[in-house]
This record gives structure tokens, sequence and C-alpha cells, in this order.
């Protein structure tokens, strides 16, 4: 069941998500096999914490690594990848179900090469659940900072 925050957003921005059995998206490629497309259309989101103590959600294609080095530029810090605990608690959102949409206090990182394709499809907020949209919308939603990440 997708959470009232994120049915809220969906409503007032006239969008619709795709709804799956239970566990059935947890990773980009068992996501992208469930709604028929290319890993890459999917928009995982990875958080990551500074060495400040500040959180960032990098939404990016799901074939892709984000390498330190191109995390370290568009930050100005090294930060390194929370744990599952760490990440529902901030994000309120389970791995392999994060959602961009209605975070607060962590800023929102969209890879540019998410504009490659023209539907992209980020998480509900379960594992079970991708949302047809586009990197504009998701930019729009998310008050998110396009950031290039490197092939």
């Amino acid at each position: 069941m997708i959470p009232e925050k994120v049915r809220l957003i969906l409503e007032a921005n006239s969008l619709e998500a795709l709804e799956f059995e239970s566990g059935s998206t947890p990773t980009a490629e068992m996501a992208a096999a469930r709604i028929g497309c290319e890993v890459s259309r999917i928009a995982k989101s990875l958080l990551f914490k500074d060495r400040h103590g500040a959180y960032f959600l990098v939404v990016c294609p799901g074939n892709k690594r984000i390498p330190p080095s191109a995390l370290k530029r568009a930050i100005g810090s090294k930060a390194s990848m929370t744990d599952a605990q760490e990440t529902e608690r901030v994000t309120g959102f389970r791995p392999g179900g994060v959602c961009p949409f209605g975070l607060e206090g962590v800023e929102i990182l969209l890879d540019r090469e998410l504009a490659l394709y023209p539907t992209i499809y980020p998480a509900a907020g379960t594992d079970a659940t991708g949302v047809p949209m586009n990197l504009e919308a998701l930019e729009r939603i998310t008050r998110g900072r396009i950031v290039d990440f490197g092939p």
C-alpha cells in the first residue's frame, strides 16, 4: 500500500503509481523486469550522509553506480551510503522502496542522465511500486538539483 503522504503528492501532481505484488520491485533489475522497461529507466534512490551529518538522496538510473569523486564534487565533501536502518529512519522508507517525494532535511540530487529517457520510474514508497514520469516532473516535485555524475 502506498503511504498516504506519497499518495497525496501523486494526486496533487496528477500522477499514478504502478502497483505490484508485495516485494516484487526491491531492486532496479526486478523493477525493470516487472514494469517491462530497461533497468536504466528505473530511478533508484540512494541515501548518503556526508562527514558533517548532512543527508543527500541521489536519484539515478538503475544501472548506474555513483563514483565517490563525482558525489564529492556535487556536495563538496566525502559521503558514504547509509545502511538500511538509517535510510528508513531518515526517509521513512525501507531500501527497495525509497521515494524521493516529500522528504524533509534531505537534499535531493537528480542525475542528469535521467533526462535521456522520456519515462522514468521512481518508487512510490514501497518495494512494489513505480511512478511513470519524466525528469522535469521529478525535479519540480522534489525541488531536486540536477547534477552531472558522469557516465
